[in-house]
């Protein structure tokens, strides 16, 4: 990964030489857009006389010896400029955007087996484990958390919510289900062989409570936004977080997620209903999207069918497992990099 490079320099009008104090100044920079590898120019431009003995740098109110310490995420960075003049110091911000230097490559899929699933359930979360199929269903008064026979859409254990909270997110981690709520910035901890309650997290940085995935020692979490925030989970404290970003835009509305091979593979809520995004759990880059259109038109259309929401990885057979909200399927699905379809 290359790193944007810094250049500073200083335009100030001496209109004023005898100026000793320090007053607000004007950053000006090259570009609002970068990717890595890019220059960023600074210039402080001041009418009177600028008397300093350092500057210092931040991003994000973090101090950065140089921009090198930007690092390689992606995203909207904030850069802020503080001069020093003995003990006092001014400063001033600005906002740059960081975006991916690769093009996402394009998949299609291949549906390999199709499924029953129940068309009354409004999909948030679903996960395998150990070849076991769980979900976590949404709505105020009807969201749950079940396990199923995946083959046959039986539920063999399904816990109710309480009424007060919109279930979100799963992801199943050391014996233990991680499951979200929406907006009450309460998630909850669960007894995988039981389904007992043993404990409960607070979200104190993230929005909301959309998706979760893990890498089987840290777990992602989507707030709605384009952060995806990083969970220690003995403490359950959001650490980190990435954005998710392309070679053109950051992406929003980030929500369903799994953990596939090293990276992370989310849908978009109401930003484009039919793909999903492979994105770099380090960087927050999109490298690959895949195109689902046309796989909602396999089931049974009603006035309650919603989004693609519900992606799930079977380790047992290596395939990936996706549903909607109110659909009647589970579909089986191999994904196929679109340059490597064979022609007729």
């Amino acid at each position: 990964m290359k790193w944007i490079v810094l250049f500073f320099s200083l335009a100030i009008a001496n209109f004023c030489e005898n100026k000793k104090s320090l007053e607000n100044f004007t950053i000006l920079t090259n570009k609002k857009v970068f990717i890595p590898g890019d220059t960023l120019k600074i210039s402080l431009k001041k009418a009177n006389k600028l008397e300093y003995d350092s500057i210092a740098y931040y991003n994000d109110a973090k101090k950065i010896a140089s921009i090198h310490e930007i690092g390689k995420k992606l995203g909207n960075k904030k850069i802020t400029v503080r001069v020093f003049n003995k003990n006092n110091f001014v400063e001033n911000s600005f906002n740059i955007k960081v975006f991916s230097p690769l093009t996402p490559k394009l998949f299609t899929y291949k549906i390999i087996n199709e499924f029953p699933h129940d068309i009354k359930s409004y999909t948030q979360g679903l996960e395998f484990y150990d070849n076991r199929l769980f979900e976590s269903t949404g709505l105020r008064g009807k969201s749950s958390l079940k396990e199923i026979e995946f083959k046959s859409g039986k539920v063999i254990r399904n816990l109710p919510i309480d009424d007060a909270y919109f279930a979100e997110g799963i992801t199943l981690l050391n014996e233990k289900i991680y499951q979200l709520t929406w907006q009450s910035k309460i998630g909850f901890i669960y007894d995988l062989e039981s389904f007992q309650l043993i404990d409960s997290f607070q979200y104190k940085k993230s929005v909301e409570g959309w998706g979760l995935c893990n890498n089987g020692n840290l777990i992602y979490k989507s707030d709605g936004t384009s952060k995806i925030w990083i969970i220690d989970p003995d403490s359950q404290e959001e650490i980190d977080f990435i954005q998710v970003t392309t070679n053109k835009s950051i992406i929003s509305k980030i929500n369903e997620m799994e953990w596939i091979n090293g990276k992370i593979y989310a849908n978009t809520y109401q930003f484009n209903k039919d793909i999903v995004l492979i994105i770099n759990p380090e960087t927050g880059s999109v490298e690959g999207v895949v195109d689902l259109n046309g796989l909602k038109k396999k089931v049974k259309n009603h006035p309650k069918i919603d989004v693609l929401n519900g992606i799930a990885y079977n380790k047992s057979s290596k395939t990936i497992f996706m549903t909607g909200k109110n659909w009647n399927k589970l579909f089986e699905l191999q994904i196929i990099e679109k340059n490597n379809i064979s022609k007729p």
